[in-house]
This record gives structure tokens, sequence and C-alpha cells, in this order.
């Protein structure tokens, strides 16, 4: 058995408001850190994760070859800030590291207001947000700022101080893996390269922290494999310098935007039709009350790495409110107020119900093909007719007696019973502890 947690706890429960504390506490302590896809910011952000499991960090160096990609310089920053005519710091990126558009080169002059505004990003639709911008693969500099910031300039001169640098150094990304009975892996995989963004970015890694602490504590079925990598550049490099063993994972996941209010999303893996696509789908169809699951598209996520066609791996998206589709999204208003711990709960539960069936959901064949079983001298059936009062759901050994035939999953025959899947387990479990079940090879 893999967890002895119902499948979705309901929220109003101790146990699920101190796990939503949990999980908020850690973006809590995540979210005033810098980072980007490379640089202290992201080491920061590991060490952190490391006091919770113990990941292995992984140095790749600038100028490696990653197929047609290279690992570019390595960026950090210490003090950013625009200064009026009067020396007064009216742009800081003390206040708000989204100030500094990521990547910035380094500059300490004095330019022109014409000049100013040709490196400077509002959104004017949201006068009091300040956008998040990067510029990963061309070098100049850049400040973020809110437009009523920005309506705010008069003087004609400003001096603008970056005090960054980009040089050859490394690209860093965190991996924990979890042995499992077979070596057959799952990946969990998240970004983790956005500097202050709540949803988008610390959700989808305290959710991924939190469920590899639990399986850390059990023996799964499956070989879990977690990676915190900074988004696309890391997926490629991660492909790249594993591409060997990728054969080994089956199922996957990529977890982000998991800590607002929205319906659920799923975007399925490439192939479409996977067992992850599936149960993901059977477990929102059962649990929640207004989701979507999409088609795969090629953008997004690192899913469209681990989806490309000379990998094809079986990873879909896991999401909430898809990236692009909230007005706080790549802005400082994706901030600690927009996410919160029953949100962040509430996903934590549903990613721990996706991967209990995807543990448990095996192929068993029927020991006793021809007509049923007698189970009532088994104890699997009431002794007196009638009665409905039992542990085991008969109905449910019915079931998988019938339809173990070397074809059908636990979740197929949970499915065309319309019967929980938790039921379901337990009377193949039954069956198995009586022998008259065999697990198959063949899945």
């Amino acid at each position: 058995m893999f967890l002895e947690t119902p499948i979705v706890p309901t929220l109003k429960t101790q146990s699920s408001n101190q796990m939503g504390q949990e999980l908020y506490q850690l973006i809590s302590e995540l979210y005033p850190i810098c980072r980007s896809i490379t640089g202290n910011g992201f080491r920061e952000t590991l060490k952190i994760i490391q006091k919770h499991i113990p990941l292995e960090i992984h140095e790749i160096p600038t100028g490696t070859q990653v197929f047609d990609w290279t690992v570019p310089k390595e960026w950090n920053i210490k003090d950013a800030y625009i200064k009026n005519s009067q020396g007064e710091k009216i742009v800081d990126f003390a206040n708000s590291n989204l100030h500094i558009m990521n990547y910035s080169i380094p500059v300490h002059k004095k330019v022109s207001f014409a000049e100013l505004k040709e490196h400077l990003f509002t959104i004017p639709e949201h006068p009091n947000w300040i956008p998040y911008r990067t510029s990963y693969y061309k070098e100049r500099w850049g400040f973020c700022l809110t437009h009523n910031q920005y309506l705010e300039l008069q003087d004609e001169e400003y001096e603008v101080y970056i005090d960054s640098s980009l040089e050859p150094g490394h690209l860093t990304y965190g991996e924990y893996f979890i042995p499992g009975k077979t070596t057959d892996e799952v990946l969990i995989s998240c970004h983790a390269c956005h500097p202050s963004l709540c949803n988008d970015n610390l959700s989808g890694i305290s959710i991924a922290v939190f469920l590899a602490k639990h399986l850390s504590q059990i023996t799964p079925y499956y070989s879990y494999r977690f990676v915190f990598i900074p988004g696309t550049i890391g997926s490629i490099t991660w492909l790249s310098v594993n591409e060997k063993n990728v054969s080994k994972i089956k199922h996957g996941l990529v977890l982000t935007c998991l800590g607002d209010n929205g319906n659920f999303t799923y975007k399925k893996s490439r192939r479409g039709d996977t067992e992850i696509d599936n149960i993901v789908s059977y477990v929102l169809n059962n649990t929640a009350e207004d989701y979507k699951i999409i088609d795969f598209f090629p953008y997004g996520y690192d899913e469209r790495q681990y989806c490309s066609p000379g990998f094809n791996l079986a990873v879909g998206c896991f999401m909430r409110s898809p990236h692009g589709s909230f007005p706080e999204y790549h802005t400082s208003a994706d901030n600690l107020t927009f996410v919160q711990p029953e949100y962040v709960a509430d996903s934590f539960y549903k990613c721990m119900s996706i991967l209990q069936i995807l543990d448990n959901n095996k192929i068993y064949v029927n020991q006793n093909q021809k007509c049923e079983p007698q189970l009532g001298k088994r104890g699997l059936y009431r002794a007196i007719g009638g009665q409905k009062d039992s542990e085991l759901n008969e109905m449910a050994i019915l079931w998988v007696l019938n339809l173990s035939d070397g074809e059908y999953t636990l979740l197929d025959i949970a499915k065309r019973s319309g019967m929980a899947f938790d039921e379901i387990k337990k009377a193949a479990d039954a069956l198995l502890e009586n022998g008259l079940l065999l697990e198959s090879n063949i899945k």
C-alpha cells in the first residue's frame, strides 16, 4: 500500500489546515530571494530545500553544449537603483527584486529621460503592479516599475546603477531520487528560477518538496525522481546530461501555478492517452467541482522539453490557473496574498491522490477464471445473505474477479464499475491475499 490517507481529505480537517500552513511557510521563506536561471539566488533556494530533503546539487559549466543550446553565463546581482536629479532613489532593487530586468548587464551612468525610457517596463492597465521581465540571451539592461512611478518621472537626467555580473560560471540544478520496488521512474519536475513570484514558481516547488518528504518515509512501487531546475534551459540541460537513463522514466508531472483559487487544469502529455493522463483525469473527475483537461501544445513549461519528439515522455503539466490566464501572472501581484494555504493544500492532496493511484494501478490475472470462486469459505462473502454490513465491498470483489484477465488495470476496473479506486484496491488486496489473483508483469 502506498498511502494510508484518503484520496482527497476535506480542507476542513485539522491535518489539511496544518499541511497548508507548512506548504505556505516554505513559500514565504523562498519568496524574498532574487532567483534566475543561474547564480547564487538559485543556489540559495536549493539550500533551503535541502533543509527538507537531501537534494543532490549539480553544477554544469558555462559553455557546455546541451543539444542545440549552450549553457549561458552565470548572472548575479548585488544592487540596482535609479536616482533622480536630487540624488533620491526612485526605483530601488532593495525594495523589490522585480525592479530589475532579470539578467541585466552592469551599468553605472547618467542618462537622459529619453534614453532611460527605452529601458523601462510597466503595466499601464495595472498601474500599481511591477512587471517581471527577463533578457537571458541578449545582453542589455532594464528596470521594471509601477506605471504610477513612471508617470512621476519629470527630470531631464537620471543616474542608473546596476551592480551585476555576467560571467563564465555554472548552471545549477537540484535532484532527489527515491528508490522504489522497481527501477521504473516517475519524474516530478518544477522550475525554480523565478524571483518573487509565488504562484508561478514557488507553489510548485513547495508541493514537490512535501511530496518528496512523504515518499521518502515509505517504499513506493515506482522510483521517484524530483528535479528542481531553471525553466527551459534547465530541462534541456537535465535531459542532455541524463540522456542515457531517460528511458527509465515511465510517468511524470510538471508542477506549477498551484496556489491560487482557480479551477484545476491538466495539460496532457504529447501522447495524450498515457496512464498519467488517465489518472489525473480520473482524480479531477471524482474530486473537483470544475476543471479543464487540455491537449498538449508545444508552449508552456518544461513539459514541452520532456515531450519533444526525441523523448516523447509521458509527462503532463498540473496547474490550477494556467500561465498567462490570470492578470497577476509575471507581476508583483503574484505575491503572498495571491496564494493561500488552503489552495496549496488542496493541490498537494490532489497530487497525493494521483501518485497513490499511479503506484497502485496494477494489472492482475484471476486464478479461478471458470465461474466465480466460492468466496464464503475464504471469508470474503457474507455468511448470511441480505446483510449489508461488511468491511469489504463484495460488488468490488466481483468486478475485480471478472475483469482481472491480464488486460484491465485497477483504474480501468474502477472506471468501468463506477466504483471508487480505493474500494477496487481493497478488493484486489483481499483476493491477492487469498491466492485468487496473480499480479501480471505486463503493464
